[in-house]
């Protein structure tokens, strides 16, 4: 007897979360990129390198600038929330993609943040390296994305 309430109550609760999971995909943030315009990217405005461009790009872009890679996760609640989230805090934080609409100080106040948080493995987020392992920096991005983001800093200052 306790076994069949048992039961029952084990197949009410699935049905539930099912439901619950599926009530959940109507709860849909927006997923956007707009527009990039060119002359306004970081690209534009540094003397980006070969290596710091491609570290950019595989590593910061997705949650940095309006170029942001979907994964098809990000099309599933919860889990879309916490991406859709994340890609929007990291803009609102610093976007590769309106550089030059950051004054001189606050383009060389990221510079420097960039190279703190990469040295101190704050960034990427632990969070997207679990799904983005090509994204994890080497000691060599590091030294490559602090050497240009230290130069291109000098360079403002002239």
């Amino acid at each position: 007897m306790a076994k069949a309430r048992v039961q029952k109550i084990l197949k009410w609760a699935a049905i539930v979360l099912v439901v619950a999971f599926a009530a959940m995909q109507f709860i849909r943030p927006a997923r956007t990129n707009p527009p990039v315009d060119q002359a306004k990217t970081i690209q534009a405005h540094t003397s980006l390198t070969p290596e710091a461009a491609a570290i950019l790009d595989r590593s910061c872009n997705d949650c940095h600038s309006y170029q942001t890679r979907w994964p098809w996760y990000s099309n599933v609640a919860p889990v879309s929330w916490f991406v859709i989230g994340h890609v929007n805090d990291g803009r609102d934080d610093m976007n590769f993609s309106e550089w030059s609409e950051y004054s001189q100080g606050q383009q060389q106040n990221y510079l420097k943040k960039m190279c703190k948080e990469v040295t101190r493995g704050d960034m990427p987020l632990h969070s997207y390296l679990w799904l983005h392992g090509d994204a994890k920096l080497s000691s060599a991005d590091i030294k490559a994305l602090c050497d240009w983001a230290s130069a291109e800093s000098e360079r403002l200052n002239k």
